[in-house]
Order: structure tokens, then C-alpha cells, then sequence
């Protein structure tokens, strides 16, 4: 989805249908499994642990793109 925004521009709403359909089937398919769910929790959980112990944050860990 992000390759065919970025080659098509402002037209990307028109041409990027296919690709933007198989993001969201994607991200629902994540969103309703619920053992994903307790994953993030717990990360999340944890780092905010961390964070009440130190008061330092810790760094976003940047995820590889998708083009």
C-alpha cells in the first residue's frame, strides 16, 4: 500500500483501492486475534513498568517498511 501511494500520488485514492483492501483485511485479521492482543499487552505492560522504575523512555523500536 505504501509503494503504490508514493508512485501514485494525489491519484492514489483511486488507483490504491486493491492495496488499501488488503491492508485493512490485514490489520483486522491482527486486531481480533486475541493472543496478539495479550502479546502487546504485556510488552506494553512492561516497558510502562520500566519507565515508573527508571523515568527514562525507552526508544521506539522502528519497524521495517513495507516497500
Amino acid at each position: 500500500f505504501t509503494k503504490c501511494c508514493q508512485e501514485t500520488g494525489l491519484l492514489m485514492v483511486v488507483k490504491c483501492r486493491q492495496e488499501n483492501t488488503a491492508l485493512k483485511d490485514c490489520l483486522v485479521g491482527y486486531y481480533s486475534d486475541p493472543l496478539f492482543y495479550e502479546e502487546c499487552k504485556t510488552e506494553y505492560l512492561k516497558q510502562r513498568e520500566e519507565y515508573r522504575k527508571t523515568g527514562i523512555k525507552k526508544k521506539r523500536q522502528k519497524l521495517a517498511s513495507n516497500v
